[in-house]
């Protein structure tokens, strides 16, 4: 056992029970005490992890904790679940060795969790990449779903994993997980027809019930209320602090993630409520004529329903609860069924059909996590199962379960013992025997061929007569008498016969655990198993898409008269098998314990405990541990721990690691037996020899601590005081710069202000000076100025004198002048005055006389004017009598256009607001607003919705318009036509209903065709005999129509599309159609075809479709008719619909009523 310092520092208690000082059952109790109370929930037994139920959420499992425990030494850090996964993991990736984790308990102590913790840091801690994290969701999202259905509450624990489950979980080289394989043991299906009180039946029942929609429990015709339905406890039906309606949403998408089709999904939900249905199923009495009693079913309504949801005859199914039938070579008995036996058929049905149903999960589960590739892969298996258990009524389920764990146990010492003996090999350790119980004794007691438990029951089920509980356990009192574990009061041991603590119809074991009492009552019913052979052929005639796979055995043309293996003989294969798995790989354990029966944290009840403790086998482990070596570690981490012990190791050793070990064992006089020195470790025989060590360490430590902080201290001190005296210098020299700056700064000011007075005066002086200059030059211009004006002044009058005296002659001799010029003038006038008096007197009468002519040709002229004036206004009277006209006709033009225009604008703009929206299915319109405009309206409304049409059709992508021309011409085809196209109109045309390109199980069909398959559904293909449908996959191509068998695949008939002449169907709501063949085509030979779907739409119109998009071959004829012919093999046969009241809740009903005619009612 390797161990690093942080199991050794710092811990509560002791991490490791192994290092236990002293040794007892009460303090190792009390060490599990004081690190439960402080919220250390796991502990050590060398490699074996011991984890109690803490009861509440510890923030423990967080990424971060995942990166410190990744890649890290088991003993490095802390007692964690994660380094032993870590530890598994590493062993697994880089050792390729394979590994198994096994996780072991009782019910309540939290062994689903610790897989889950497991599996969630693998996941964390392995590769990424898109197919890697598919892988890893779907191994984690497998458990939700067989919680659901393989998990209930009980009283002790809210989510008891009611079966064991083993998982392989497979990697590549690389370490990254490529799938697994889940195996399931022993699911207690008794709690199906009956649970304790306080506990539930398992939880799917109450998830489907509280989770599923209100439209999926009408499809499975079920109710809400659990008070329904028998097989539900009342009293625990609600647990606290768990949803059943989100629990049942998380595994119907943990389902999907899985990889189950919705019809799977369907399936097994219409067999959960076939399960709930059949526990309804009551029975009363019926005395026959023969004397026998008969049972009758009470209300055949639960009945009717079963029936319809698994598609069994109710008849078929009532007789089978009623007779039973018997064979035996060439002979068959009937016989008849009494109440009590009714109700154990109907129980054991019950448990047979859920128990199947729960093994067909875990197969389809591994068939979708499966590993693709046939490479070598390297495997990890996580074991979480049963712990032994020990109640006060203890049984056949308790009693394989102890077995079990009686083998786990045998494992687990051989593993444990091997382990320590290949180390001390080896290390070159000697090897001494280590005393042991072995439980070889008690296995050999259950399971031995000839004398075990196990074959005196079987032997004693299958033997002739009347056979007993009582029987059996005589026949254990006679083989096993003698056997030092088995005790009974009947066994005629003396020392058994007066100890009443043992009840005669019980048996005692002493298990390696402790003692159990087993009562004998339903050790054989049980370990039979026996279902009806009569169920199990009227299971088999379901339509069921499930029912068949899951009872094989009614298949009447394979009739096997040996009788099946029971229960305990299976077990025990599982076990034997299971052993030789986990023999093949390395162990690693998880022991989980209970801390109390209340549920509840910071409860530690040590009397249940201690119980765990024992039957675990705990202390057992932790001597065998001790037996030969308490502690071991390799020299280099030793060294590295103790070096300070030894001052010749001390600080740096030169030398290998072990001669230092040596030295300083030596130097601290450690005793020679209590130690060995192996190849690569130091063995330490006693667990007190290192707590000295540890102690002489701690005071070393103690020691060197106060020297570190002297050291420390003292420098620290030098430190401060060098940075105080370098501060001083620092601020001493800052401090004398400021100075001499101020002083600097003073005496710059004062020489600036001398300078400047300085400067003052020398410019005042200059100004003064330059004053005075300017007075003098401006007093010279002045005096000069004044002198030129004076002499001006004198010229001035001078030559104004001399201009006087020369005017005076001017005006003398100019009055002279002019006297003389009007004395020649006045005799000029006289002179003309006398000669042209003549001329004044001829010129006056001329001018009388030009003056009478030009008065009269003004009185001419003015009359003249006066006519033209007049008709000039008269005409412009006419023109503005025109004018006036015609201005008020254009004016009441102009205004009425300027209204229409206002009345339009407004109409358009109107538009904004009461626009209806760009649906193509919206057909309002808004209101007209004048009556003018309503051609105008309705062409706008019609204008509108072309264009919002057409924007609508330009968001089509391919496949949309695709969608809806298949759904116009369907509308072409059936509008008005067919009573069920109204229904179709809302649903989408998906065509592949199958995925058969993406579900495996058609994988082998889809290779067989060649073309694109354009649809894919289950149809039913109608019996010409009875009229009854069979399940047909039809699928159709390009270039034919195939029809296969719906479970295994095969192909039962492909037409060409040329072949086919018409198709008939009905103008009802019903889905049957006809597919008619052309006369002497090759695929004619069986006749015509008869089919029933309710997709019957879809079908005909993709078919209609595919043959007129083909050049080479006419349109398909469809004909709708409530009556045609249709052609089985060379008989014409008429197949008639008329109307009718449905039949027993069902819809349409088809029935021969001759030779010649079917009769199809449709309600």
């Amino acid at each position: 056992m390797e161990v690093k310092t942080s199991l050794l520092d710092n811990m509560i208690g002791v991490g490791d029970m192994v290092l236990l000082e002293p040794l007892s059952e009460d303090s190792f109790i009390e060490n599990l005490k004081n690190r439960f109370d402080h919220n250390e929930i796991y502990t050590y037994i060398g490699s074996v992890v011991i984890s109690m139920n803490p009861y509440k959420s510890l923030p423990i499992y967080t990424a971060e904790k995942v990166e410190e425990y990744r890649n890290r030494n088991f003993y490095e850090l802390s007692p964690h679940i994660y380094a032993l996964a870590d530890e598994a993991y590493r062993s697994l990736r880089h050792q390729d060795k394979d590994q198994c984790i096994l996780i072991t308990g009782e019910s309540g102590a939290g062994k689903t969790e610790a897989s889950k913790f497991v599996m969630s840091y693998v996941a964390a801690v392995c590769g990424k990449g898109q197919e890697v994290n598919k892988v890893k969701e779907q191994l984690l999202q497998s458990n939700p779903v067989l919680e659901a259905f393989g998990n209930a509450k009980t009283v002790r624990n809210d989510n008891s994993s009611r079966f064991g489950k083993y998982m392989d979980i497979e990697f590549d080289f690389k370490g990254d997980p490529l799938g697994g394989v889940i195996s399931n043991y022993l699911l207690e299906k008794s709690r199906v027809v009956k649970q304790p009180r306080g506990e539930r039946n398992f939880h799917i029942f109450y998830q489907l019930l509280s989770g599923a929609s209100e439209n999926t429990l009408k499809k499975l015709k079920l109710d809400r209320d659990f008070s329904k339905y028998n097989y539900l406890s009342l009293d625990s039906a609600t647990v606290n602090g768990l949803d059943d309606a989100a629990c049942f949403r998380t595994v119907r998408n943990a389902m999907q993630i899985v990889g189950f089709m919705e019809d799977e999904v369907q399936s097994v939900l219409e067999l959960v409520a076939a399960v709930l249905k059949l526990g309804n199923i009551e029975f009363k009495p019926e005395s026959r004529v023969n004397g026998f009693d008969e049972s009758r079913v009470k209300d055949k309504n639960d009945l009717k329903e079963m029936c319809e949801l698994l598609g069994i005859e109710q008849s078929v199914l009532e007789r089978a609860f009623s007779f039973r039938t018997v064979e035996a070579k060439m002979e068959k008995v009937s016989t008849t069924l009494n109440v009590a036996q009714a109700y154990y058929a109907r129980d054991a049905l019950a448990k047979n059909l859920y128990s199947r149903l729960f093994s067909w999960l875990v197969n389809r589960i591994n068939e979708s996590i499966k590993a693709q590739t046939k490479s070598r892969k390297k495997v990890m298996g996580v074991l979480d199962i049963y712990g032994f258990e020990i109640f006060e009524d203890n049984s056949f389920e308790q009693f394989i379960i102890n077995y079990c764990n009686e083998k786990l146990q045998q494992i687990f010492i051989e593993l444990t013992l091997r382990e320590e003996q290949e180390e001390y090999v080896r290390e070159g350790i000697e090897w001494t025997n280590i005393e042991y119980f072995n439980n070889a004794i008690i296995c050999d007691l259950i399971e031995n061929n000839k004398n075990g438990i196990l074959a005196m029951l079987d032997e004693e089920c299958l033997r002739p007569g009347t056979v007993t509980d009582e029987t059996f356990l005589d026949k254990l009192n006679t083989v096993c008498a003698e056997h030092q574990h088995f005790e009974s009061r009947l066994s005629k041991n003396s020392k058994f016969l007066t100890d009443h603590s043992l009840p005669h119809n019980c048996f005692r074991i002493q298990h390696y655990a402790g003692k159990v009492l087993y009562r004998v009552e339903g050790f054989v019913d049980k370990n039979n198993d026996l279902l009806y052979r009569d169920l199990s052929q009227a299971m088999y005639k379901a339509s069921h898409s499930l029912i068949k796979l899951l009872f094989p055995e009614g298949n009447p043309t394979k009739v096997n008269l040996k009788r099946p293996p029971t229960a305990g003989f299976q077990f025990r294969a599982s076990v034997g098998t299971l052993m030789k798995n986990l023999l093949t790989k390395n162990p690693n354990y998880i022991r989980c314990i209970k801390p109390n029966d209340k549920k509840a944290p910071h409860i530690f009840t040590e009397s249940l405990v201690c119980h765990q403790v024992r039957y675990l086998g705990l202390m057992e482990n932790v001597r065998v541990r001790r037996a030969g070596y308490a502690f071991r570690q390799p020299y280099e981490p030793c060294l590295e721990r103790y070096k300070m012990l030894c001052k010749q190791t001390w600080p740096h050793w030169r030398g290998p690691a072990r001669e230092g070990v040596e030295v300083f064992l030596k130097d601290l006089q450690v005793s020679v037996e209590e130690f060995a020195y192996g190849r690569s470790k130091i063995f330490i025989r006693n667990p007190r020899t290192l707590f000295f060590l540890e102690e002489k360490r701690r005071q070393c430590l103690e020691d060197l601590a106060t020297l570190i902080q002297k050291i420390y201290r003292g420098w620290k001190c030098r430190t401060q005081f060098q940075l105080l005296k370098k501060s001083q210098v620092v601020v001493a020299a800052w401090y004398r710069r400021y100075a001499q700056q101020k002083k600097y700064q003073n005496i710059r000011c004062s020489a600036l202000v001398v300078q400047s007075f300085i400067r003052g005066w020398k410019a005042r002086k200059v100004l003064r000076e330059l004053k005075y200059k300017k007075r003098c030059e401006e007093a010279v211009t002045t005096i000069s100025a004044y002198w030129h004006g004076t002499q001006a002044r004198w010229e001035l009058r001078r030559l104004k004198e001399e201009a006087r005296n020369k005017h005076a002659v001017s005006v003398i001799w100019a009055a002279w002048l002019g006297t003389k010029a009007r004395r020649e003038l006045w005799r000029l006038k006289h002179e003309a005055r006398s000669k042209q008096a003549v001329s004044v007197i001829w010129a006056g009468w001329q001018g009388t006389k030009a003056r009478r002519e030009l008065k009269h040709l003004k009185e001419e002229a003015r009359r003249k004017n006066a006519i033209a004036v007049i008709w000039a206004y008269w005409l412009g009277l006419k023109v503005r009598r025109e004018y006036r006209k015609f201005f008020r006709a254009n004016a009441g033009k102009k205004i009425y256009d300027f209204t229409i225009q206002k009345i339009m604008q407004k109409y358009f703009l109107g538009f904004k607001k009461t626009m209806p929206s760009m649906s193509p299915i919206d057909k309002s319109w808004p209101a007209r607003p004048y009556g003018f405009l309503d051609g105008t309206h309705q062409e706008l409304r019609r204008m509108f919705h072309l264009w919002r049409c057409k924007k609508y059709r330009s968001q089509f992508t391919m496949e949309k318009k695709a969608t809806y021309d298949e759904k116009l011409a369907a509308s072409e085809l059936f509008k008005d036509k067919k009573a069920l196209y109204p229904n179709s109109v809302g649903q989408p045309f998906k065509g592949d209903y199958l995925e058969i390109t993406k579900n495996p199980k058609y994988q082998k069909l889809n290779s067989l065709v060649d073309d694109k398959v354009l649809l894919a559904d289950v149809v039913s293909k109608i019996n010409r005999a009875n009229g009854k449908g069979a399940p047909r996959l039809f699928l159709l191509t390009k270039k034919n129509v195939v029809l296969a068998d719906q479970k295994t695949g095969q192909v039962k008939a492909s037409v060409p599309l040329p072949d086919l002449s018409s198709v008939s169907v009905s103008t009802q709501n019903d889905g049957f159609f006809a597919l008619k063949l052309k006369e002497g085509a090759t695929s004619a030979a069986k006749g015509d075809f008869l089919l029933s779907s309710d997709r019957l739409i879809e079908i005909i119109t993709k078919l209609h479709r595919t043959g007129a998009a083909s050049a080479d071959r006419n349109r398909i004829k469809i004909d709708i008719s409530d009556e045609f012919l249709v052609l089985f093999k060379q008989d014409k046969v008429c197949v008639k619909f008329i109307q009718g009241a449905p039949k027993n809740g069902n819809g349409v009903a088809c029935k021969r009523k001759n030779n010649r005619l079917l009769e199809v009612s449709v309600p």
